[in-house]
């Protein structure tokens, strides 16, 4: 009984762990550097269409980001398009933005749910005086098999149809049609063409996976000093 609940620790604290390095990978891909959208709106030619300036347009990108992470309460921006003074969102933009702001935020307090309970996972684990080193970084390792089964999987769906993959998730995640926009009616679709965001997975993606393999290393080092203690023990 004591084995499988140390085991069982063990496992959830690695889950737990990629959790929180998920949702921090997503959240450093959209706020650390805005430069990145930036170069994207040179790439997809973002500007002429919406015949705007750069310089508006970051604006309008930082005020975006600012609402989704709860620092702005409404999602009104007035800026210039073409020769117009204007709210650059509709309530179309503001409601759909309005569902993806409570799934952010949702992930970021998920994600300090998640610490809490690897620390208690940590606790459960020095308190039945497990072996830590040999514990956690076996079950980080089984724990990454799986997912890196579920990873290669989504991988190929991406690399294979974007849209179908990006189409699917907006289904799963909402349950109105309202995340369907036109680009002749609607300034945010044309700031963020698909390509964007297709972008935006392999940032995230990247960045995960480096997390991924550092966190595989440190549990390689930690696994081989536990055997080590283990056979000086003997």
């Amino acid at each position: 009984m004591k084995k499988v609940l140390e085991w069982t620790a063990g496992i959830a604290a690695a889950v737990f762990l990629m959790t929180v390095l998920l949702i921090s990978c997503f959240e450093a891909a959209m706020y650390a550097d805005f430069d990145f959208y930036r170069k994207e709106y040179e790439k997809y030619g973002v500007l002429s269409e919406l015949e705007m300036s750069m310089e508006d347009t970051m604006y309008v990108t930082r005020e975006m980001m600012a609402y989704l992470r709860g620092e702005r309460e409404n999602l009104s921006v007035m800026t210039t398009v073409g020769d117009k003074e204007q709210d650059f969102f509709n309530e179309q933009d503001r409601f759909h933005m309005g569902e993806v702001r409570e799934m952010f935020l949702g992930g970021l307090a998920l994600r300090r749910y998640a610490e809490v309970l690897a620390v208690v996972c940590l606790l459960i684990l020095m308190i039945s005086k497990a072996d830590l080193l040999r514990i956690l970084s076996r079950s980080y390792q089984i724990v990454l098999g799986v997912l890196a089964a579920a990873l290669l999987i989504l991988g190929i769906a991406v690399a294979r149809d974007f849209n179908a993959v990006f189409t699917l998730f907006h289904e799963i995640f909402f349950d109105n049609d309202l995340w369907l926009f036109d680009p002749a009616t609607d300034y945010m679709i044309r700031m963020l063409p698909e390509g964007l965001f297709f972008d935006f997975v392999l940032r995230i993606g990247g960045l995960f996976v480096a997390g991924l393999v550092a966190l595989l290393i440190v549990s390689i080092v930690f696994g081989r000093k536990s055997n080590n203690i283990s056979q000086t023990n003997e």
